[in-house]
């Protein structure tokens, strides 16, 4: 199998790319393919660079078990474009940004179409409570195992149950 490179990519790199990388990490190395994959997350802006993810992000995944705690939020660069087969935007807003700075030749789709099929965007949590997150992390884990298995990967345990990975 070819490596495949996959960037998750909201506004601030707090909310929901760490989220979507987190479970895609988590994902991958269930079902034993860690060598496979390069995952990464980026904001399409800076004001949060450095800093971990949001503590409301870090709470949710762990309590699915998934750690996140160790991420920290970068910009995208322009390197991303040429470095990563993937890139995955959150919402619309994130796919016009990122096209605006891209070359012609990255891919860049909406994370709703590439991995969920539905044309959504995955709302961002950040001014609302626990249960924001929780409805995004349902729906980034739905959208995470179905790009694994897009990607002609078989995963080595599938309980669908899309609100834990555990």
């Amino acid at each position: 199998m070819k490596r495949i490179s996959i960037l998750f990519v909201c506004m601030g790199n707090i909310c929901r790319s760490p989220l979507a990388e987190g479970i895609f990490r988590h994902l991958v190395a269930q079902a034993g393919l860690v060598g496979h994959f390069t995952i990464d997350s980026a904001g399409t802006g800076g004001w949060h660079e450095g800093d971990p993810p949001d503590q409301r992000s870090i709470a949710t995944a762990k309590s699915h078990g998934v750690d996140i705690s160790g991420q920290r939020a970068r910009r995208i660069r322009p390197a991303d474009f040429r470095d990563f087969d993937l890139i995955l935007a959150m919402d619309r807003n994130n796919v016009a940004a990122l096209g605006s700075v891209a070359p012609p030749e990255a891919t860049i789709r909406l994370f709703g179409d590439a991995a969920l099929g539905t044309g959504e965007d995955i709302p961002d949590p950040y001014y609302g409570g626990p249960d924001g997150f929780e409805l995004v992390y349902t729906r980034l884990l739905a959208g995470c195992g179905s790009l694994l298995e897009a990607l002609g990967v078989e995963r080595a345990s599938c309980s669908g149950n899309t609100s834990s990975v555990r």
